[in-house]
């Protein structure tokens, strides 16, 4: 594959207080839970990088992924707010599964020979990387069985949770769902920090259809505020205060011409996972095209 890759609740709380190469995990059928390991390899583009540049040394990768018929997939993502920056996420099934994952891509000297190509062409966009390990909470997740093949965004929450204060983040959750619950059509997964950002890091992923949703999530924070209660609200921003170190929130798009996904997340939406390209003679037209409209 490529590399080691990898909110309706941070509206609630926001409201409350004021490329080492790795193949992607075992497919998860649409509605599926998400995986209990998730990895995210984040690259961040130089200025003037991202776009076009990146997708054509992305598409190696994906080529590599391809023509090794590799079993594993992964998800790409851009960032529509915050430092320009690519997310490549990677579920398994457990930690085991990573493993065995990466010790097979070093045995398959071909896919490992083209990875390292489309690294060193990559990496003269890139800035810097790094890469994270999760582990998914049910417990603190929301419907986080969804269909996200037709998908499009992610929210994407990062939570800073004080050390000593492990309780009353357990409590901020517990209140946030039980008000949520009563929303129909929140939905949230939340992942543990285990590897790559500092500890009692929690990440919450809520997928997106469109943009609309955003709106639609606002709108329901009237509803969750009614659901909550004067008493609850207070009591929440009285936990958030003590517990949340930080907290950000960024919005990312998917990105098909970046992703390896699987057969059955083609399927579901061809039109959008397998995006039609330019023939060969067109793409070569476009540079002489460009230049004798040019100034």
């Amino acid at each position: 594959m490529k590399k080691i890759t990898g909110t309706m609740l941070a509206l609630v709380v926001l409201l409350a207080v004021g490329k080492p190469k790795i193949a992607a995990a075992q497919d998860k059928p649409m509605g599926n839970m998400p995986p209990k390991v998730l990895t995210i390899f984040r690259e961040f583009t130089k200025p003037g990088k991202v776009g076009s540049p990146h997708e054509k040394t992305e598409s190696a990768f994906v080529r590599a992924n391809m023509e090794a018929k590799w079993p594993t997939h992964y998800l790409a993502v851009e960032a529509i707010t915050g430092k320009s920056r690519a997310l490549f996420l990677t579920g398994y099934d457990s930690f085991a599964a990573w493993e065995k994952d990466q010790l097979a891509i070093r045995k398959n000297i071909t896919l490992t020979a083209a990875l390292d190509r489309a690294w060193a062409a990559d990496g003269e966009l890139l800035s810097e990387t790094d890469s994270t390990a999760l582990m998914f909470r049910e417990e603190y997740s929301l419907r986080p069985a969804v269909d996200i093949p037709h998908m499009r965004y992610f929210e994407i929450s990062l939570y800073q949770v004080r050390h000593g204060h492990d309780k009353d983040w357990d409590d901020i959750v517990k209140m946030v769902i039980a008000a949520y619950e009563k929303i129909p059509d929140a939905h949230w997964a939340t992942y543990a920090v285990v590897y790559g950002l500092q500890s009692n890091t929690y990440v919450v992923f809520t997928p997106l259809k469109s943009a609309e949703e955003i709106d639609k999530g606002f709108a329901q924070g009237k509803d969750f505020v009614a659901a909550m209660g004067e008493e609850g609200m207070k009591k929440l921003a009285e936990l958030s205060a003590a517990a949340i170190e930080s907290s950000q929130t960024n919005l990312f798009a998917f990105n098909p011409r970046m992703s390896y996904p699987s057969e059955d997340w083609i399927k579901a939406d061809p039109e959008f996972w397998k995006p039609k390209t330019a023939p060969a003679h067109e793409a070569a037209k476009k540079p002489a095209e460009k230049q004798d409209h040019s100034r």
